[in-house]
């Protein structure tokens, strides 16, 4: 019978003892206005380099913005110092831990206070994917455990941080043409409270974005080109709105504003949709149709161009767009497909799966942007015609010249709540 790992999400608050400071030699991500993409590090692998190596990795790319998921310490503590701006997660089967607000304090005690502000966290995403997950339970539990980790980091003084869930594009009854999309009427109920959420705190409304998705379905009806974000493609009218999309990505953000629209009423106006998660993978089955180096390399590096152009959707030109790539390293434990193992631009011993070059300025941002709410930028096809300057970027291609020294991780595992006691059933 196979085996099941069982945390047991049991709060504690011996975390500050392990808190600590990291060697002056990590380095700082500067901080800018501008930049506005980020990357997901996952550690679903047996093989991954030490959380300690991995901030000097990001400081060679530029990369100054990071989505975890988890609130592991050992990461948590990798990060203090660096200025990197960390969107942590709390996982599906601690949910209902936080529920309350002795249990969402708790958690926010054990796992978030003890490492801030030296730790820079912008943002808990309670939950990934919850409301297309297969435990329908999770999804009545999700917007009071939002709302208490809310109320409980404002009782600790830590109201900059946002609290968000993640979504993936399942959520939708419809995604195409963008005007005609609208939520799944089943999820209309708990939808429509957590918009409410949103739209009063000012969290952001995050979706896991993936053409690939798309074109791995019907691969003889989807544009290549459209799919991987070509700058040079003509693009595709809807016209219900008379706005032309210049690729996938920018319909799907758009779509899902469009849905909270007919779902939200005018509070929906207020609501920013940012992109938690969206790539392409390297490797893929047989029949895992467009999953290679070369397609891979074009997607990550659009998306990066993309996103540091500054600009937004052409349904909603005045909110910058913001992303983070998937993924920071390939992960051989994740269980699926092929192409679930190969998200990475990164091999775990730090060289790159593919040559990429990408506009990702070397000055990234992360300072005068709150983790939630609506930033400004510049609109959809503007005017302006200069891109960012030429110097200051980064190539992976260029190999980084990176020497990881590593170390060998000892001693037991920390789960994936952060917290709390792993027993192994059977």
């Amino acid at each position: 019978m196979p085996l099941h790992w069982r945390l047991q999400c049991l709060p504690t608050l011996l975390l500050p003892l392990l808190f600590l400071s990291l060697p002056p030699w990590v380095p700082q991500c500067s901080a800018t206005p501008t930049a506005l993409v980020g990357i997901n590090y996952g550690r679903v692998g047996n093989n991954l380099p030490p959380p300690s190596a991995v901030p000097t990795l990001l400081a060679s790319l530029g990369i100054g913005r990071v989505r975890l998921y988890d609130t592991d310490p050992s990461v948590l503590r990798a990060f203090a110092n660096t200025g990197v701006e960390l969107v942590v997660g709390l996982t599906d089967r601690c949910v209902e831990g936080v529920t309350t607000p002795d249990g969402a304090m708790a958690w926010i005690k054990g796992n978030i206070q003890p490492y801030v502000p030296a730790t820079k966290i912008s943002m808990i995403t309670v939950g990934n994917e919850v409301l297309t997950g297969n435990n329908t339970a999770y999804s009545r539990l999700l917007l009071p455990a939002m709302q208490c980790l809310h109320d409980a980091l404002a009782t600790c003084s830590l109201g900059n941080i946002a609290v968000t869930t993640a979504h993936s594009l399942a959520i939708l009854a419809t995604s195409y043409p963008p005007s005609t999309t609208y939520f799944r009427k089943d999820l209309l109920p708990v939808i429509c409270p957590i918009l409410d959420f949103h739209a009063k705190t000012g969290s952001p409304f995050m979706i896991n974005a993936y053409p690939y998705f798309a074109y791995v379905a019907q691969p003889n009806h989807v544009d290549i080109e459209y799919v991987l974000l070509e700058p040079g493609y003509s693009g595709i009218l809807d016209n219900g709105t008379g706005l032309t999309y210049p690729n996938m990505l920018l319909a799907q953000v758009d779509a899902v504003y469009h849905a909270i629209n007919a779902a939200g009423g005018d509070s929906a106006k207020k609501i920013e949709v940012r992109i938690s998660e969206t790539g392409w993978p390297s490797v893929g089955d047989s029949n895992e149709h467009g999953a290679s180096p070369e397609n891979a390399a074009k997607y990550n590096s659009n998306v990066m161009r993309l996103v540091a152009q500054n600009k937004g959707t052409p349904l909603r030109p005045g909110v910058t767009l913001r992303a983070y790539v998937f993924a920071l390293f390939n992960e051989n434990q994740k269980d699926g497909p092929t192409s679930e193992r190969n998200y990475g631009l990164f091999k775990p011993d730090g060289t790159p799966v593919y040559p990429l070059g990408y506009s990702l300025p070397a000055d990234n941002s992360t300072s005068g942007m709150n983790g939630g709410g609506t930033s400004g930028g510049f609109g959809y096809g503007g005017n302006s015609t200069s891109g960012p300057p030429d110097d200051g970027y980064y190539s992976i291609s260029g190999a980084i010249a990176l020497r990881w020294q590593w170390q060998r991780v000892m001693g037991g595992t920390i789960g994936a709540c952060a917290f709390g006691v792993l027993s192994l059933l059977y």
